[in-house]
């Protein structure tokens, strides 16, 4: 088992040690992306709290969105920054596993979110004078909740069977936190089953969620042909492309990052896949959203009114 040695040694992440040169040009970038990604999403969570122009499905989907990117950077950037400050570069047989386990838990929770936000956005512009009715809050809390507990079984699965492998004493894990992909890398057996069951896992939360995502896009393209309001037709491209541009950064990383074969590829290009959805994608999420609905900007503003006047 993979605690045999190292339950009482932990485990040292590489992250960048080979080039010591870049590591506080790293630790920089990861610290402000870190900041950025917390001012960012704990903004979107108030404004759709404090709001009420914002209590809507929509909002909700979005809310879950930023308070599972929180966590999802938590899970790992902490230490991260750490490793990439001090020149201790380990990290506990415990702490290894609670973020082997956390990290896979909401980055499935992420794209199976994303995929109850485009059957959102497919009841908004495909079933408007339903939409109230169709997406009721109970219906919005069930998909919210199935989200995170299908995200969690996959971390089940994915994380138990990958702590079950031999690595008869290799403790140095080659990225920047303990994940899938490098911890198969250390076995020292035969990874074959491990990696069949993490493409095949990978596969299904994939395959699934992308082709809902596709199939409401296809809807939802034929139902903006038809619309001849011009505004209308607008606010309808800007919600979804805000949404495609999350899917895109989202899987576009993660397909490159875990469906290819575990030993296969460059590792240093796996690494920076591996910065990009953990670090990038939660920075720049609330970013896309912000700058391109009117909603959210009119919110902040009207917010941001409450405080001067307080003040």
């Amino acid at each position: 088992m993979m605690a045999n040695k190292s339950s009482s040694e932990g485990f040292i992440l590489i992250g960048v040690s080979d080039h010591p040169q870049l590591e506080i040009i790293f630790f920089t970038v990861i610290l402000i992306s870190y900041l950025m990604t917390l001012i960012g999403n704990s903004t979107i969570i108030l404004l759709s709290r404090l709001d009420a122009r914002l209590h809507t499905p929509m909002y909700f989907f979005l809310s879950n969105l930023s308070t599972l990117d929180l966590a999802f950077t938590t899970s790992s950037v902490p230490q991260m920054l750490v490793n990439l400050w001090g020149p201790e570069k380990t990290i506990t047989y415990g702490g290894c596993v609670t973020q082997l386990y956390v990290f896979i838990w909401l980055g499935a929770t992420e794209g199976t979110l994303l995929m109850v936000m485009a059957f959102d956005r497919y009841v908004a512009v495909c079933r408007p004078l339903h939409y109230t009715t169709i997406m009721n809050p109970r219906l919005c809390w069930l998909l919210a909740v199935l989200a995170w507990l299908g995200g969690l079984g996959n971390s089940v699965i994915q994380s138990t069977f990958t702590l079950q492998l031999p690595l008869c004493g290799h403790r140095r894990v080659d990225n920047f936190l303990c994940e899938v992909p490098a911890m198969i890398k250390m076995a020292c057996g035969d990874t074959s089953l491990n990696e069949a069951l993490l493409n095949g896992v990978c596969s299904f939360f994939t395959v699934v969620p992308l082709s809902v995502i596709l199939v409401s896009y296809c809807y939802i393209a034929q139902a903006v042909l038809k619309i001849r309001s011009e505004e209308a037709w607008r606010k309808a491209f800007n919600t979804c492309f805000s949404h495609l541009v999350v899917v895109f950064l989202f899987y576009g990383s993660a397909i490159y990052g875990y469906l290819l074969p575990a030993k296969a590829g460059n590792q240093d290009q796996g690494k920076f896949i591996t910065l990009f959805y953990s670090v990038v994608t939660p920075m720049v999420n609330p970013l896309i959203y912000t700058l391109r609905n009117k909603e959210v900007k009119g919110a902040l503003r009207r917010l941001l009114g409450k405080v001067r006047k307080v003040g």
